[in-house]
């Protein structure tokens, strides 16, 4: 990779340097002048700060980058692993006497996906009937599903894998029988331990069933979208934030296919707007959770899980959000969504 492609500049929206980390995989932007001298640095936290901070994804990438930046010169006379350690990151531009850019070492190669750890018991809420994807699930149970020869439910419980969890866990009742035989047949690195769902309770009624069995942090996911980001900073965030639930959302562009028409009463047009676009996060589905949450869950209760967090948030306990990019949320919950998903594990797997 050449690292001048990392290059950007302060007009940059925060958007699209979100797209570009995602593009790269490095890490790390570099905020240059028109001599290629550096001005700061712009990495996923330092927009993640300012989402969080400002709730919005508006602003450009010179107001969210640090103009106080970590670098190396050139004839720095220290190995990199003490340079790493020292300065507590990922990566260090490297710059010549006049502060003009010739590179960027790292870490780790960000072509590799280094990966964290997060070590925590994962629930995955598997008893839906999947209505949207029928006539699929008709047959077979949306866990199923297979996205580009293999199940959907197994892609996830593997990445989780990858982060060095072991302790699973699949909430079960539409075709359980037939998911109870998948498992137990696969050959995986990993064991999958199932509660069976008598009657449909919802993500949030579901858990309930969950009670005493788990007494730490814990991720709940859903069986149907696969999340491409470092669980172990989302953790890391969840802890400090001191949350009992931490949703991981994804920011979501969407640019209305039709020229939009406002008018006021008596019919007169105030405005007219050719395919606005919108910023916003919505649900993944992927929740980082602390047992405190079982009180607030009634025995045979049917409800969804971000009703009980609005009901955890209403008896004063803390619920926060860690925002992703859109490209790191793969959603396989309809049929044009499960084919984008498929091509961007393919892209993925080609690295």
């Amino acid at each position: 990779m050449n690292y001048k492609e990392c290059f950007i500049t302060g007009e940059m929206p925060i958007i699209e340097a979100m797209s570009l980390l995602v593009k790269l995989g490095t890490r790390i932007l570099l905020l240059v002048d028109a001599e290629e001298k550096l001005l700061g640095t712009l990495t996923d936290s330092d927009i993640r700060r300012w989402i969080i901070k400002t709730g919005s994804v508006e602003g450009t990438a010179g107001e969210v980058a640090n103009r106080n930046p970590k670098y190396i010169h050139e004839d720095e006379d220290f190995t990199l692993k003490e340079l790493f350690d020292h300065y507590q990151v990922d990566a260090l531009p490297v710059v010549d006497p006049d502060m003009v850019v010739t590179g960027i070492e790292f870490l780790y190669n960000p072509k590799l996906n280094q990966k964290g750890v997060l070590d925590l018991p994962v629930v995955m809420m598997a008893g839906g009937k999947g209505t949207r994807l029928y006539p699929y699930t008709q047959i077979l149970p949306k866990p199923l599903i297979p996205v580009n020869e293999i199940p959907i439910a197994e892609r996830i419980l593997n990445e989780f894998h990858s982060f060095q969890c072991s302790d699973f866990y699949m909430i079960v009742n539409y075709k359980k029988e037939m998911i109870k035989a998948y498992f137990s047949e696969v050959s995986l690195p990993y064991r999958v331990h199932f509660v069976d769902e008598t009657t449909p309770l919802g993500t949030g009624g579901g858990l309930r069933l969950m009670k005493g069995m788990l007494t730490s942090t814990f991720v709940l996911t859903n069986c149907d979208s696969m999340i491409l980001a470092d669980y172990s900073k989302m953790l890391d965030y969840h802890k400090k934030s001191g949350n009992a639930i931490t949703f991981v959302c994804s920011l979501i562009n969407y640019e209305v296919p039709y020229g939009i028409v406002e008018f006021e009463e008596g019919g007169k047009i105030t405005g007219l707007r050719e395919k606005p676009s919108y910023s916003f996060f919505t649900n993944t589905g992927m929740y980082f959770v602390e047992p405190v949450v079982f009180d607030h869950i009634r025995e045979n209760e049917k409800i969804d899980f971000p009703s009980i967090a609005e009901r955890c948030r209403e008896n004063g306990l803390s619920v926060g959000v860690y925002p992703i990019n859109s490209k790191a949320w793969l959603d396989m919950g309809q049929f044009d969504s499960m084919q984008e998903m498929e091509e961007q594990l393919r892209e993925q797997e080609k690295i």
